[in-house]
């Protein structure tokens, strides 16, 4: 299982530093929300300590709209939590939407779960007792409406299966989100702080779900699973919703620039959201390493040879010399 944004392996083969590189191969907002000027000393030496969990999570609770029913829990990091869901959620046949993200099928196939992968969303079999997508989709950023997904949902609840919807992109597609029309539905949903704050180093995450679910997962993360300085920088930023608003129209114009920017170079952008864009051509590949030998990081993926996945280059400066690496590699072919 490969993911983007280690350039281990690029500069072990392409040379260079980490300085040289402009690594595109990320889904993760090049804008990270401004760390506050002064974290007391006492977040880095005490242990984290339990009001300052209900912070955050109260946090997240109103920023994604979470209604009081639900429980929501934390964590470092969403990949953590999606491996522990086959722990939290009943046995049984899972089918997934394909292709994903694909650490979600490596969890199922780690647990040698009865696993189908669906082509489609609206042809879950009756078998199926857990179904996992997200939406929007990476890479491809299709989007499934919240009625479908609460009709699916409620099929699922009436045979005591569960619905587990990845929203790991739906900070920056306003009305994508779930969470606000859960009911009685047996939903969990992942959101991903990391990705539209830039902080992905920091590592969190939140599950969202009815309260068995997630006082179970408490009790697996148990006490200090998060950090005194991640409580409260995630606890800041979540509160921070003019900075959000703000971010939200930055991203959407950057995107713009750079759909322009490859349509430019013969590229057809045919999916993603305001954090990626997902390009086809005959030959990913070979675009993939001519941009590396020019220290450019993307993404390509082995299940579809013809896509190519850029994310947002962060400057002007940046975007141009994107352009002028592809204006390049055009003219030599």
């Amino acid at each position: 299982m490969e993911h983007g944004g280690d350039l281990t392996r690029a500069m072990e083969q392409y040379g260079g530093k980490r300085a040289d590189w402009l690594d595109l191969s990320t889904g993760i907002n090049p804008h990270s929300y401004p760390l506050p000027g002064s974290i007391a000393k006492t977040t880095w030496t005490d242990l984290p300590a339990k009001a300052g969990q209900e912070r955050l999570t109260t946090a997240a609770r109103r920023a994604y709209a979470i209604p009081d029913h639900l429980g929501v829990v934390a964590a470092p990091g969403t990949q953590l939590l999606i491996s522990l869901l086959p722990s939290v959620l009943p046995g049984g046949p899972v089918a997934l939407t394909s292709p994903s993200y694909t650490s979600h099928r490596a969890v199922w196939v780690r647990e040698k779960c009865d696993l189908v992968e669906l082509s489609s969303i609206y042809a879950v079999p009756e078998s199926a007792r857990i179904v996992v997508l997200v939406n929007p989709n990476n890479p491809d950023g299709q989007l499934i409406d919240v009625k479908s997904l609460l009709e699916i949902s409620r099929s699922l609840t009436d045979r005591g299966g569960f619905l587990v919807v990845d929203e790991a992109f739906a900070d920056v597609v306003p009305g994508s989100s779930i969470l606000p029309h859960i009911g009685g539905e047996n939903v969990v949903v992942l959101r991903s702080f990391g990705k539209f704050f830039g902080l992905a180093g920091l590592r969190l995450g939140f599950l969202a779900g009815p309260k068995t679910v997630t006082d179970t997962m408490s009790s697996i993360l148990e006490s200090w699973s998060l950090s005194g300085p991640a409580l409260e920088i995630g606890a800041t930023a979540l509160k921070d919703i003019d900075w959000q608003k703000k971010m939200s129209g930055q991203l959407a114009d950057e995107m713009a620039d750079l759909t322009l920017c490859l349509s430019q170079h013969s590229l057809s952008v045919f999916g993603g959201t305001p954090l990626y864009a997902l390009a086809g051509l005959r030959n990913a590949s070979q675009l993939h390493q001519a941009l590396a030998r020019r220290h450019i990081w993307t993404r390509i993926f082995d299940y579809a040879p013809t896509w190519i996945r850029f994310g947002l280059p962060g400057s002007a400066d940046n975007l141009e010399r994107l352009s002028g690496a592809l204006a390049e590699i055009q003219a030599e072919s």
